[in-house]
């Protein structure tokens, strides 16, 4: 599989001393959706400064569609668009200005025929007369993946992409987001939404306190990190665990009237039929049983608390 960006040993130690990146490795591979998560400090910001040119690493490298970030920093960054989280644009001038503008500032000739499909594409085009003031917070953000795809780059940052918008328009931004990455741009999102990761990446890097705990498809994640749990909601209160019950991962509630078994995939432990004739043979009886699974929030929540190895 192509990369699309190749990250190697990047660290970044601002003049205060504050180590924003601790030798970060990343491949993307081109035509991917990958969702960077990470708690507020984590280093987001500083690694999407890198990639995209705004800020200077200490050490390190970074290659883009085959260009180093420094040697050959305009041919990088013309190859990257990014979407800031904060809406920032000239309030007063209208789409289609403000959009082939943006273009020009990367060099571009002008190109109508490309702005039109772009503001088509984005639902804007009966807005492209329209003052950037007057349109609503999504139409304003819709206007920013524009300006971002003007140049048309091969790598689109999305910094929050949906951060204060509604339901009904995240799940709009979630489809707009599958179209641009069939149309073969690769996608880059930061996210405090982890149901938006898990519902659009194809995988997930976690970085925390400026070091990247780990990078895998969703899938596989859930697998190796993700929980399950058999829940047997007892008749009688038990005041322990018999003996034959000493099982890894089976545990008594704090109430006494539910037994919990915890397993995972890679568990060697007893079945769940296995467990349920252990409880039968005990003589111990339940009214009602359940079984949950981790989300991807949950694996992210032990990860920052370092609770998984």
């Amino acid at each position: 599989m192509n990369n699309i960006i190749t990250i190697s040993s990047l660290s970044k130690t601002y003049a205060t001393g504050f180590i924003a990146l601790k030798n970060i490795n990343l491949e993307v591979h081109q035509g991917e959706i990958f969702a960077l998560l990470g708690p507020n400090g984590a280093g987001k910001t500083t690694l999407i400064g890198i990639i995209c040119g705004t800020i200077n690493p200490s050490a390190g490298h970074v290659v883009i569609d085959g260009f180093d970030h420094i040697t050959h920093y305009r041919e990088a960054r013309s190859r990257v668009g990014l979407v800031p989280q904060e809406i920032s644009t000239d309030m007063f001038e209208t789409v289609w200005n403000t959009v082939s503008f943006s273009r020009g500032l990367f060099g571009k000739p002008a190109n109508p025929a490309l702005i039109e499909k772009i503001l088509k594409d984005l639902s804007l085009w009966d807005k492209k007369d329209t003052r950037i003031m007057r349109l609503s917070g999504g139409m304003k953000r819709r206007v920013m993946i524009a300006k971002a795809l003007s140049h048309e780059p091969q790598v689109l940052f999305l910094d929050e992409p949906t951060a204060g918008v509604d339901v009904s328009l995240r799940r709009d931004m979630w489809e707009l987001v599958r179209q641009l990455q069939q149309t073969g741009v690769t996608i880059i999102l930061t996210t405090h939404y982890i149901e938006e990761a898990e519902e659009m990446a194809d995988r997930i890097g976690i970085i925390t306190k400026g070091e990247l705990q780990l990078v895998d498809t969703t899938a596989s994640l859930m697998k190796k990190l993700g929980k399950k749990q058999l829940i047997l909601q007892l008749t009688t209160p038990l005041n322990e665990l018999p003996g034959s019950l000493a099982i890894e991962g089976l545990t008594l509630s704090k109430m006494k009237d539910e037994i919990t078994y915890t397993y995972d995939s890679e568990s060697k432990g007893p079945t769940i039929t296995e467990v349920l004739n252990l409880v039968a043979n005990a003589n111990i009886h339940f009214k009602d049983l359940r079984t949950t699974e981790s989300s991807l929030e949950d694996i992210f929540v032990d990860l920052v608390d370092g609770e998984v190895q």
